[in-house]
Formats: C-alpha cells, sequence, structure tokens
C-alpha cells in the first residue's frame, strides 16, 4: 500500500483485510492444530510448521502496520512512512522466508541466523534515508542491498537442494512428498513477488496484483508444509576414545548374503518409504557398513531397492498378461513398492534406458 489511491479504493481495502485475515488464519492454524487437513496421513516437520506460522503471522502484522502507517501515523511525510514500512517489511519477511526454505530440507539443521543478520544494512540505509530525506539511501540502496542477499541465498540454496538430493538418493528409495523442485520453484516465485512488490511505486494494478499473489502463496506453503513428510534417519553411534562406555557397533558378516536373505526374498523392498535404516535394522548392520558394501558394488541404495522393484514389476506384468488379466502399470508400479506413478517412470527410465511405455511396446511385439 504504497500510495494514498489504495486508501481510497474500497475493493481494494476489502481484499487488503481479506489477506491479512487469511494469513493471520493460516498462522494460527498451523500453531493450534496437531493434525493435518489436507493429508492427514503425513506427519510434517515441527519446526518447518512453526516457521511457516510465524511467517503467516507477520505477513498478516505488515498488512497491519502498512494500513496504520497510512492512516494513523506519519501521515503527512508519505516519504518516511514508506520508508519504515518497506523497513520491518525487509527485515522481518525476508530472512523469515529464508528460514522456511531451509527448514524443508531435512537433512540437517541449516543456521537461519545469519539472513537475519544480512538485514542491519538495511537498517542503516534506511536510517540515512530518513536523516536526509534521501530516496538513494532510503529504497534503492536498501533494494539493491536485498536484491545481493537474496541472489547469495538463492546459489546457497541451490548448493543446499544437491546436499539435500545426495542424502535423500542414500537414505529413501520413495521420494513421494520429497520432490526438490517444487521448494526451487517457490525461491524463484518469492524472487519474482519481492521484485513485484518493491518496485510498484503505488500502481493500483501492482498493489491488487501483490495481495493475489500472497494469497497464492499462502495457499502454496499450507500444502507444502501438509503434504511434507518428516525425514528422520537415525545416526550410527561414534565411538570416542573418552566414551568408551557406548557398546561397540557389531559389523555382521556377508552382507550380501544378508540382503538377499531378508530384502530380496522375503520381498522387503516392497514396503513403501523403505529407509536405509530400516533396511540395516532387518538385516542386523549399521548404515556405514551398509553404504560402504553398496558403494563398493558400484551402486547406490535407492537404486539397488527401485531396481529389486522394477524387476518385481515386470514379474507381475508378465503374470498379468500371461494370464489375460486387465492390469494398470499405475497398480503394478504401486504393488511393487512405488507409492507415486511419477517416481517409479523416473526410476524405470534410469534404470532400463527407456520409458514404461517403450518397454510395454517391447513386451507387447516379443509375444
Amino acid at each position: 500500500m504504497y500510495g494514498q489511491q489504495g486508501l481510497q479504493d474500497f475493493l481494494f481495502l476489502m481484499l487488503y483485510g481479506g489477506v491479512a485475515m487469511i494469513a493471520l488464519i493460516a498462522g494460527f492454524y498451523l500453531l493450534m492444530r496437531r493434525a493435518n487437513a489436507i493429508a492427514p496421513d503425513v506427519t510434517p516437520p515441527t519446526v518447518l510448521r512453526r516457521w511457516t506460522a510465524v511467517f503467516f503471522i507477520t505477513a498478516a502484522l505488515s498488512h497491519m502496520w502498512w494500513y496504520a502507517l497510512g492512516v494513523h501515523w506519519l501521515t503527512d511525510d508519505l516519504f518516511v512512512r514508506n520508508i519504515v514500512a518497506v523497513t520491518l517489511d525487509d527485515i522481518t519477511l525476508i530472512p523469515l522466508v529464508m528460514s522456511m526454505l531451509l527448514r524443508m530440507l531435512q537433512d540437517r539443521q541449516r543456521k537461519v541466523w545469519p539472513w537475519f543478520l544480512a538485514q542491519i544494512p538495511i537498517l542503516a540505509a534506511a536510517t540515512a534515508g530518513i536523516v536526509t530525506h534521501s530516496e538513494f539511501y532510503g529504497f534503492d540502496m536498501m533494494h539493491y542491498w536485498q536484491l545481493l542477499v537474496i541472489i547469495v541465498f538463492v546459489v546457497y540454496y541451490i548448493h543446499a537442494l544437491k546436499h539435500y538430493g545426495h542424502w535423500l538418493r542414500e537414505n529413501y528409495a520413495d521420494l513421494e512428498h520429497k520432490e526438490l523442485w517444487k521448494s526451487l520453484l517457490f525461491v524463484i516465485v518469492l524472487f519474482i513477488f519481492f521484485e513485484v512488490y518493491t518496485t510498484n511505486a503505488g500502481q493500483m494494478l501492482k498493489e491488487y496484483l501483490s495481495q493475489l499473489i500472497t494469497i497464492v502463496i499462502v495457499a502454496f506453503l499450507l500444502w507444502r508444509v501438509e503434504t511434507l513428510q518428516k525425514l528422520e534417519v537415525k545416526e550410527d553411534p561414534i565411538i570416542e576414545p573418552d566414551k568408551q562406555e557406548l557398546p561397540p557397533v557389531s559389523v555382521p558378516s556377508g552382507i550380501g548374503s544378508l540382503l538377499h536373505k531378508y530384502c530380496e526374498r522375503r520381498q522387503l523392498y516392497l514396503q513403501h518409504d523403505l529407509t536405509l535404516t530400516q533396511l540395516c535394522d532387518k538385516i542386523g548392520t549399521n548404515r556405514t557398513y551398509l553404504s560402504l558394501y553398496f558403494s563398493q558394488q558400484n551402486i547406490t541404495y535407492n537404486a539397488y531397492v527401485n531396481g529389486l522393484r522394477i524387476n518385481h514389476f515386470e514379474r507381475l506384468y508378465r503374470k498379468a498378461m500371461a494370464s489375460l488379466r486387465s492390469i494398470t502399470a499405475q497398480q503394478l508400479a504401486y504393488d511393487s513398492g512405488f507409492k507415486s506413478y511419477s517416481t517409479f517412470s523416473a526410476a524405470f527410465k534410469q534404470i532400463k534406458g527407456q520409458t514404461v511405455t517403450e518397454w510395454i511396446r517391447q513386451q507387447g511385439k516379443a509375444e
């Protein structure tokens, strides 16, 4: 709400207040409700739920302080009012968004305080802009610095996504609800929103657009939080010289035969969301030795489990065709341990070197 036009547009004020109420309700919903409404069978990370709730409530407060500053405070100096309101947004909403995005990555707890400290120059530029009544310090310097911080964060986040993807492939065979591109897409959308928001200069079309985008962001975050499964990997204990009270790690012999007995013959790979830790518990070893075994075989845990699942899919398909049963590839993929058809398709093409459709077509020609 940069200009006075918004305060005189009744329709915009209705939308403005409605968006604030939506964000506030969404924030308290995430704080107060323990179970999910969108995906009741999913248990999301608690820390992500809380950070998102704080962001929603702060977004609602942002609407309130913009309106309060425009109607009750600093009404005689629009320039200073805008600097104060923009600064409040910059030092709260931007680092909160960064905190949420970092908490979506569950391989480790990444520090969020540096991104809050990065807002200190914003306060300095805002102070200089108010004292000198300079648009260069009050807006341009703030915008350029925040833009630099966002670019640095995006680069860092892309690197973190790669690390997170490697962690997922090492520990989880089915990546349902863990897709990386959605988090990266959200970063890009927020970057666009930041540009729209900080360059509207009171233009009513962009004012309306910023409110509609806010609704989309709230809806997306609610969906993302409630469909992102909490992932936990039990780390093996590290025995230090001064902590000999910890029991030594037992190293079973013949890991390959144990995998054949417990995972392949007993078809443990059919379990959805089978993790590396769960497989270790079943065969009586630890993650370090099992990961080392897969490394020596030039294969990853993900490829091992999904390879077994795809072989199972092929057997089920051939049986169905031999008995002339009508069955879909989607159902067979689910019966083979894949939780989603998209994950199955990607794994099938990676391992077999062809799409599922091409493979099925070849089977039909062979008959």
